[in-house]
């Protein structure tokens, strides 16, 4: 579980959140960045979480990684007819990377005389591994059922670094794919700003007689969606109330669209090249702010330039 304190950085970026966000309103409030600059605004207030997030997964990777190289080293302790106890100490003194303080841990409790099988459920659940917990949990009940300690250890050490070698393995494969999909999702893109700013407005063009004598306006879609909505800041009420016709419009619709595919798609992502959902928190990342910064830029630039007015006005 990860585990995100409230620290003076965090604080600091939400701090310079605000300052942009307040340039944002004022100097390009009505041009064609203000929209696209406020997914700046909430990369800068969320950047400090992101990285936390981030790190704590490539923690955990390091951890799951050192660990087979213990359980090796551990086993030729035992193997050369050192107590269990006494091996564990030995073994510890050696360096193994961001797993190397929770092996002190294990070992100052194990010359405490903490029992061993409590010492090394401690320290599965101090390293927040499942990986770790479960080849602990397999050597402590074999070892409890009567099997010899260094045959499971031997066992267990091939295990992981079995599933190390499928992980690489799945990773490597996986790449081309995660390039593909990259590509498919700016295509995707591309094409729900030519639906939006170009098809439906030519729809809505040869629709605006009858959608005229129908009671209709243009700036709706026979659905009565609104083309033309925007955004109300002139204060907070105004802005929240403007908001929910904002969504249901076609702009909202359409930038919904696009990030709730940025999200899931990278989500798969993560899913397919690492086997974890949280792995595809960064591709999720990427793909939603390319898809707001993408989509809300385009639809800037088009009402701007007065190009859906004069389609949906008939030219």
């Amino acid at each position: 579980m990860i585990r995100i304190q409230f620290e003076a950085r965090h604080r600091i970026a939400l701090g310079a959140a605000l300052l942009l966000l307040l340039a944002d309103i004022y100097i390009f409030k009505g041009r064609i960045f203000f929209v696209p600059l406020l997914a700046i605004v909430a990369i800068v207030a969320t950047l400090p979480y992101w990285l936390d997030v981030m790190k704590e997964n490539k923690r955990q990777k390091e951890v799951e990684a050192r660990f087979p190289e213990f359980v090796r080293n551990l086993t030729g302790a035992i193997k050369s007819g050192m107590p269990a106890a006494q091996a564990v100490v030995h073994v510890t003194e050696g360096e193994y990377g961001t797993l190397t303080p929770h092996l002190k841990k294990l070992a100052n409790q194990i010359e405490w005389s903490i029992p061993f099988h409590k010492a090394f459920i401690n320290f599965g659940k101090e390293t927040e591994n499942p990986v770790i917990r479960r080849a602990i949990a397999t050597v402590i009940q074999a070892e409890q059922a009567g099997g010899n300690i260094e045959d499971v250890l031997t066992s267990v050490t091939e295990s992981l670094l079995q599933i190390k070698k499928i992980k690489e393995e799945r990773k490597s494969s996986i790449h081309a794919q995660v390039m593909q999909s990259y590509i498919i999702f700016f295509v995707f893109l591309g094409v729900m700003i030519v639906i939006q700013n170009l098809l439906i407005p030519y729809m809505v063009k040869f629709g605006a007689t009858s959608a005229t004598e129908t009671g209709i306006t243009t700036g709706q879609a026979a659905g009565g969606i609104n083309l033309n909505a925007e955004l109300d800041l002139s204060s907070p009420v105004n802005f929240i109330l403007s908001l929910g016709t904002w969504i249901i419009s076609l702009n909202g619709i359409f930038l919904l669209m696009s990030m709730i595919q940025g999200f899931f798609a990278g989500v798969v992502l993560g899913k397919l090249a690492e086997g974890d959902l949280t792995s595809g928190i960064k591709h999720s990342l990427i793909m939603m702010t390319a898809a707001f910064m993408i989509i809300t830029l385009a639809q800037s630039i088009l009402a701007n330039s007065g190009a859906i007015t004069g389609l949906a006005g008939g030219g």
